[in-house]
């Protein structure tokens, strides 16, 4: 069963995988999509996934092209971190009207999208069960962050964070992708796989492997 939400003021729009008598005490998976999708995107992904989640598939809060995003791309000139932690602190804040009805939360995000999911888990190290990554990046703070993003903390909590790409994915730049890289081995206990031939995509094999990192991870701790 799928519904759609959008409360007043600034909530976002919201897919369901369970009604809401059937969601509580379940652990929920939070789906953030990607630059110029919406929630319909990532959702029909959810079969595929563990049915012990309550699976949620936000809509971003901007206007992107055909669909929405989390905020501008960083080649946009009205790009700035600031945006960044904007739309965390708008999740954030629809995510701490929700949470107490489940035993755990985890992020999965596709390209932009994971960057909001690593976002949320900078902002608040120790609300997340784990990350799943698909596609996507880190974004490069610096000293804008600051005070914002609790990174030492994450990385003292050792969050389990799956990150599948394509190292031929033409969209991500390189040097995105590098500090990427680094920055999930020194944050976080990270399960890293690279797939042939899903460019900047999402094929079976990798989200049989995301069910079982789920499985491990989260159902199993």
């Amino acid at each position: 069963m799928t519904d759609a939400t959008n409360d007043p003021g600034s909530a976002p729009i919201v897919t369901w995988s369970k009604a809401e008598p059937d969601r509580q005490g379940t652990p929920l998976l939070l789906m953030l999509h990607g630059y110029g999708a919406d929630e319909a995107d990532l959702f029909s992904l959810a079969p595929t996934l563990p049915e012990e989640f309550t699976v949620a598939s936000l809509r971003g809060p901007e206007r992107a092209g055909p669909g929405y995003c989390w905020f501008p791309l960083r080649a946009d000139v009205s790009y700035a971190v600031e945006n960044v932690t904007s739309a965390t602190e708008a999740v954030t804040a629809w995510l701490d009207t929700v949470r107490g009805q489940h035993s755990s939360v985890t992020l999965l995000g596709f390209s932009q999208g994971m960057c909001m999911a690593t976002s949320l888990a900078r902002h608040r190290p120790h609300d997340f069960a784990a990350v799943v990554g698909l596609s996507g990046f880190v974004v490069d703070a610096g000293t804008q962050g600051e005070g914002f993003f609790h990174d030492a903390e994450l990385a003292a909590a050792r969050l389990p964070v799956f990150w599948g790409r394509d190292q031929a994915d033409p969209v991500i730049p390189a040097e995105a992708v590098d500090y990427t890289a680094t920055w999930l081995r020194t944050h976080s206990k990270l399960t890293k796989i690279l797939y042939t031939g899903i460019w900047h995509g999402i094929n079976a094999q990798e989200m049989a492997h995301v069910k079982e990192f789920l499985s491990l991870t989260v159902l199993q701790r």
